[in-house]
């Protein structure tokens, strides 16, 4: 790195301000340097994320079971990028303690990650036995934390469903999940829930049941054939999604009737979504696109958590391939959230698709179908190494107020936001550390985040995808969205990049 890259670095590092204004509105070009751990109201909790199929590796040490991640690497590879599975990854599994010394120095609250399902029960189920090592595991990361003064936030699936289950009985295809997700959830409250006070129940289940079960492209990999061997795109993302609402709500139920009142935490899930912008501005047939998308995106799950139902688009739509609640189950569900964790890295322009002559409408699972980057020739914004991540801050903002509005304002976590870069083998280390862009987009989005916050949004915290670079699931290691580089090629050492030493600034308390 030369002398003029070194200085420009360090200001990066101690006083940055935006410049370029793309997708910043004029008026806050003057206002918009000035953020700080300080710009955000007291007990704002700041952290970085992580799941355990991307960071743990040892997938089959210490008495874990398979998860239907590790078939899916291992049996179809060819579905990966670069024909990689997570067998090993990061090692978080040996070197917790190092991660968490990097925590501490880098200022953060708290460390969200996951529990890994198969690895405290491997036979799915609380009568196949529970294995003491995983517990283990979990109850010194969590002490290695707490010690450290960071907070855990806990996730309980994050995407990694026992294998015995899905050979059993198709994973989340039965209702029979239900009550062994409960099971599960009961477990981890009674052995960690004296010590970890926010938990989600499910991570991203919109990308859980559209990937696996619509596209094929994640675990279990299933889809109408000929593209997967088996599966039926047109009904099993519904089936899906209905028993992962039931077993939230299940859970959620075990923690507040059994847990809550003496161990005084909170409960939640967490949802992705775009932002979604009608590609005519004055189109009314592109706004009502715009508004179905996000009701299959986001309203799919948001709508039952508030109101018991699904939306009236999806219903309208999907007709009877839709599953329906009872009265009992949707009362179970109807507020079963303390808080709604959201996942947000990305906008889109969306427009309507009419169908053509005497065609009925054909609308998929995946809101991107009728979506574009660009209007008029000119990009929403730039563009991560991801195809699918277009850099728009304030679509952030502008989800949020709908949120607002819609939702009767629930309290919320931002629980994922980032950018990837390639994984450029050709980058000196010193190259691959100088990661502005991540700097700018994360700088972006928090100043979007506290305008949200002045005008009434009830937000609490903000998670940085991701701690360290990972395993990132279809796309294995061909991109990197840490804070924290990982040398893979040399012992997984972790170097912090530009942006790490950036929020450590940004985080400092004084």
């Amino acid at each position: 790195m030369d002398f003029i890259m070194v200085m420009f670095a360090l200001f990066v590092v101690s006083s940055f301000t935006i410049v370029s204004t793309d997708s910043v509105e004029p008026s806050t070009i003057s206002h918009i340097g000035n953020l700080s751990r300080k710009s955000f109201p007291r007990g704002f909790t700041f952290g970085a994320g992580s799941s355990a199929y991307q960071f743990e590796g040892a997938y089959k040490e210490d008495g874990k079971g398979p998860s239907i991640w590790d078939t899916f690497t291992h049996q179809q590879p060819e579905k990966i990028r670069d024909g990689s599975n997570a067998d090993v990854t990061v090692d978080q599994y040996h070197r917790y303690k190092e991660d968490v010394a990097i925590m501490k120095n880098q200022n953060l609250d708290s460390y969200r990650f996951s529990i890994s399902w198969p690895r405290i029960l491997p036979k799915g189920k609380l009568s196949g036995g529970i294995n003491q090592k995983g517990i283990d595991y979990y109850n010194n990361l969590i002490n290695e934390l707490l010690n450290k003064g960071i907070q855990p936030f806990v996730t309980l699936f994050h995407w990694d469903l026992p294998q015995v289950l899905e050979d059993e009985y198709g994973g989340f295809l039965s209702s029979r999940v239900i009550n062994d997700f409960g099971d599960y959830a009961d477990l981890c409250f009674k052995l960690f829930g004296d010590r970890v006070k926010v938990w989600v129940t499910l991570n991203e289940p919109w990308l859980f049941s559209n990937s696996g079960y619509a596209l094929g492209t994640t675990a279990p990999g299933r889809c109408s054939p000929p593209t997967c061997p088996s599966g039926n795109s047109g009904t099993e993302p519904y089936i899906v999604t209905h028993n992962q609402i039931l077993a939230h709500a299940k859970a959620v139920q075990v923690y507040k009737t059994k847990y809550q009142a003496h161990q005084k935490g909170k409960i939640g899930i967490t949802l992705v979504t775009n932002w979604f912008i009608p590609l005519g501005d004055n189109s009314i047939p592109d706004q009502k696109a715009a508004q179905r998308a996000l009701d299959f995106q986001f309203g799919w799950f948001m709508e039952p958590l508030t109101t018991g139902d699904y939306p009236k688009s999806m219903r309208s739509i999907v007709q009877s391939r839709l599953p329906k609640f009872s009265k009992s189950q949707s009362r179970q569900v109807n507020g079963s959230f303390d808080f709604l964790g959201l996942n947000y890295y990305s906008s889109s322009y969306i427009n309507n698709s009419p169908p053509k002559g005497n065609a009925k409408p054909s609308y998929s699972l995946d809101p991107m179908t009728n979506t574009s980057f660009e209007k008029n020739g000119k990009p929403l914004g730039p563009r991560a190494a991801s195809f699918w991540i277009y850099v728009y801050p304030k679509g952030l903002r502008d989800l949020l107020a709908y949120i607002k509005k819609k939702y009767n304002n629930p309290v919320i976590y931002i629980t994922e936001n980032g950018m990837n870069e390639f994984n450029d083998a050709t980058l000196s280390l010193d190259e691959a550390l100088l990661d502005v862009y991540r700097i700018d987009y994360y700088y972006r989005h928090l100043y979007y985040i506290r305008s949200a916050i002045q005008g009434g949004s009830k937000i609490k915290g903000f998670f940085a995808w991701s701690f360290l670079d990972c395993n990132e699931w279809f796309a294995g290691f061909t991109v990197r969205f840490g804070l924290n580089f990982v040398d893979y090629k040399n012992g997984l050492k972790r170097y912090p990049k530009l942006s790490a030493k950036w929020y450590k600034n940004f985080l400092k308390r004084n």
